[in-house]
């Protein structure tokens, strides 16, 4: 059971990624991610995007998927609110330093919160149906008719 919760979030966590990546290359702000590496490639950013929406979905199937993800209804509900956590702790480590720097008018930080929220919301809720979906698997061989 343990190698399936890994591979629905796995599955999950990158078809959020992706989601989100193409969000965040429709805002130009992939360069942003591939800087937390010192390279300023959206190709880099979409890649650390990946990996790091990877990692994250394992963080919901692993120890939750049998508690949480029981039903696509659940697999919304419960991505949604891991997509508000990731957001918090994007905020607290990220976003909140913002204000700081020099120019930053706070209706760009309030733009900038606002478009993170919605991106992390779409990632949880792709993870949560994705992950429901792979859990779910199949329950007939494949060379059996329904």
């Amino acid at each position: 059971m343990l190698g399936r919760r890994a591979v629905a979030g796995a599955l999950g966590g990158f078809a959020g990624g992706i989601v989100f990546g193409f969000l965040m290359a429709q805002m130009g702000l992939l360069p942003v991610v591939a800087s937390l590496i010192g390279s300023d490639s959206a190709g880099a950013g979409l890649i650390l995007q990946l990996m790091i929406s990877v990692v994250a979905g394992l963080g919901l199937t692993v120890p939750f998927a049998g508690r949480f993800l029981t039903g696509y209804r659940n697999g919304i509900l419960a991505g949604l609110a891991y997509g508000v956590l990731w957001w918090v702790l994007w905020c607290v480590a990220g976003l909140l330093p913002m204000p700081r720097m020099p120019g930053m008018p706070v209706s760009a930080l309030a733009l900038i919160a606002a478009l993170s929220l919605m991106g992390h919301l779409i990632y949880g809720a792709v993870l949560g149906l994705t992950a429901v979906r792979v859990l779910k698997g199949r329950t007939r061989p494949l060379d059996e008719t329904p």
